[in-house]
């Protein structure tokens, strides 16, 4: 499946002579920076260590040369548990990749994998939109998903940094930061992320608290709008009214001030 992907990407891989596997030093190799994977779960390097040690390693990372060093392709995990087991070198193939293919076989090698959390998978398919200058419906295409399975994923990429790192610590579930995204205001959306942190609030109750702070705004924005429009009519009212006392001749004299909760009026009338 890797491979087929790495094809309808333009990656297919053309084996030559040095395409052995050699055993290459631990200290040498670097960790890719287009690794999408940003949490690596311990418990799962830790059932790797295992199978290492009963099994070895199966199957070699792939690594470039870069500034005298290796880095890292495809296998991170895998380097990740031969370094904890304290190994001095792990099986390895040399390929020959520019910055843009490292970043592809690097990003489809993770979205192959589970484990992602909702927010480095919208990354990745980011990323490979603009790798390969693909729209949502292409890269849709491309791995076999629905356009709307990318475009909600893409969406959490909108989501204020507090709510995507609860996303990446998986502190709150891709359903929980979708239902923040239909919030106006990232101050909303924050204050409800603490209530369900505070409350433990599962998905359901989530979206019932969403909604009823909705429903709230609607309202106070209705009342606010009434309030206006009442104050608006009682000032006409009144400038009217001081018109029509001046047109019989009296030389009234006004003075408007606004105050942040109420307007001024002081009518100065002469005695004489």
């Amino acid at each position: 499946m890797k491979e087929q992907l790495s094809r309808l990407f333009g990656l297919s891989e053309q084996r030559t002579g040095q395409d052995e596997v050699r055993q290459i030093p631990i200290g040498d190799i670097d960790t890719s920076p287009f690794q999408p994977r940003t949490v690596f779960d311990e418990e799962r390097i830790d059932e790797l260590c295992q199978t290492i040690k009963t099994h070895g390693v199966i199957q070699p990372i792939v690594v470039r040369v870069r500034n005298n060093r290796y880095e890292i392709i495809a296998g991170e995990r895998r380097w990740r548990a031969v370094t904890k087991l304290g190994f001095d070198t792990i099986p390895a193939i040399i390929r020959e990749f520019n910055d843009s293919q490292t970043a592809s076989i690097a990003l489809i090698e993770n979205l192959q994998r589970e484990g992602l959390t909702a927010i480095e998978e919208a990354v990745a398919y980011q990323k490979l939109i603009e790798l390969h200058q693909l729209t949502q419906e292409s890269l849709a295409q491309r791995l076999g998903k629905s356009q709307s399975t990318i475009a909600n994923k893409l969406r959490l990429l909108a989501l204020p940094e507090t709510i995507k790192l609860a996303l990446m610590e998986r502190k709150i579930t891709e359903r929980h930061a979708r239902a923040l995204l239909s919030l106006d205001t990232e101050e909303l959306q924050i204050k409800v992320l603490e209530e369900i942190l505070a409350k433990d609030l599962n998905v359901k109750q989530t979206e019932v608290r969403i909604a009823f702070l909705k429903e709230s705004a609607k309202a106070k924005k209705a009342k606010r709008i009434s309030f206006t429009k009442d104050v608006r009519l009682a000032l006409n009212t009144i400038r009217q009214s001081i018109e029509m006392v001046s047109g019989s001749g009296l030389q009234i004299k006004t003075n408007e001030k606004d105050h942040d909760d109420h307007y001024e009026i002081v009518i100065q009338i002469p005695k004489r």
